[in-house]
């Protein structure tokens, strides 16, 4: 039973932090659409939309990860899948997030490991689909 609560636990936490971030993604999408439009350059811009494009992606994957988990048997794959979409969606769009305001160049090495969270996160999706019995 413990290591059934821990997964509960575990799904509970992809989905709360999905609906969370989705919600952050339309207030950063809206602040940059008409908070920032004058204040940042076309490229700085142009940078705040990938981050939202990318947030809002990578919120509805893990929504449909946590719930594909909760229907289904949760295999590791899975699990890995959730921690990877919330790490990726961190540093991708949050690295981005700051570049575009701040123009920090330090924060640029962080975006490629964001992203390859979200390649893991989708490559973990696949095998857990995969794994999936019919």
């Amino acid at each position: 039973m413990p290591a059934y609560f821990g997964i509960i636990n575990m799904i509970k936490v992809f989905l709360i932090f999905a609906a969370m971030n989705g919600a952050l993604a339309v207030v950063l999408g809206a602040f940059g659409a008409h908070a920032l439009k004058q204040s940042l350059s076309v490229l700085a811009l142009q940078t705040w939309h990938t981050a939202v494009q990318y947030h809002f992606v990578h919120v509805l994957a893990l929504l449909f990860v946590g719930l594909l988990l909760k229907v289904t048997r949760p295999l590791l794959p899975g699990k890995v899948a959730g921690v990877a979409f919330m790490l990726g969606i961190l540093l991708f769009s949050g690295s981005l997030y700051g570049l575009a305001l701040s123009g920090s160049t330090w924060l640029g090495p962080i975006t490629p490991l964001g992203g390859l969270c979200l390649i893991v996160g989708w490559i973990a999706l696949f095998v857990q689909i995969w794994r999936m019995q019919p």
